[in-house]
């Protein structure tokens, strides 16, 4: 579970990128420094940070990509603080893009594998304004509360129509997961589908309405059964193509 920001500095500055990366855990500011390269895929930065006696330490490296459906560039890290290494990417919002601005959001790459879904109780609640959702999904071993905030990268059909996101112990949003909106070629009703990260894995969930919450705007979560009608980028972790 990991959010952040990340700034393109003017060029004579000595980090070419500036920013933030946030867990439930830890908040740690990072700089991304140009490196000589030793072949085409080797590393373009050195990702670095100040530990806590004030030293200068590399905590992982960087790489700039380009979507291969988009065509649009971001930055690909992989990191590791000392809790094992982690991968985000760093992805610009269309209208950051539209300006040219260099400012970027960290968004988390892969996690864990999939995990069962078993017994799982959730419910989700349209809210008034923003095209957004509010719930939870527990079971035994976690319980969970989130939002689903509209995917301001979204540029190709197939890219997620929400970001899931929970608070950190200090308030900042981790985007933990992604959420699209689906039609059941069975019975025509809307339902959402959703894909989380947990400590134990990926988990698969879909978000639908029976027949008393129909036309309301309360979802119950479910687990996921592969019927064939998921979309058709939900099984690709949490990574979303800038």
């Amino acid at each position: 579970m990991f959010a952040g920001t990340l700034t393109r500095n003017v060029e004579t500055a000595a980090a070419q990128y500036t920013g933030m990366i946030h867990s439930t855990r830890f908040d740690i500011a990072i700089q991304l420094e140009a490196r000589a390269k030793m072949s085409e895929r080797s590393p373009d930065f050195d990702v670095t940070a100040v530990n806590k006696s004030g030293r200068k330490v590399r905590i992982g490296t960087a790489w700039n990509e380009t979507g291969n459906t988009s065509g649009n560039p971001y930055i690909s890290m992989q990191i590791d603080v000392g809790l094992g290494p982690f991968r985000v990417n760093a992805v610009q919002t269309k209208e950051a893009r539209a300006t040219q601005s260099g400012e970027f959001e960290i968004i988390p790459l892969v996690s864990n594998g999939l995990m069962k879904s078993g017994s799982i109780s959730g419910e989700l609640t349209a809210m008034d304004a923003d095209n957004a959702f509010t719930g939870y999904i527990a079971n035994m071993m976690f319980d969970l509360e989130f939002m689903l905030i509209e995917n301001s990268y979204k540029s190709e059909e197939t890219h997620p129509d929400y970001r899931v996101e929970v608070s950190s112990p200090r308030g900042t949003p981790i985007r933990v997961g992604s959420a699209w909106m689906a039609k059941s070629s069975r019975t025509g009703n809307d339902y959402l589908s959703l894909l989380i990260n947990t400590p134990d894995g990926d988990l698969r969930v879909n978000a639908v309405q029976n027949e008393k919450q129909r036309g309301g705007q309360t979802f119950s979560i479910i687990p996921f059964i592969d019927s064939g009608e998921q979309p058709q980028d939900a099984g690709a972790g949490l990574s979303l193509v800038a």
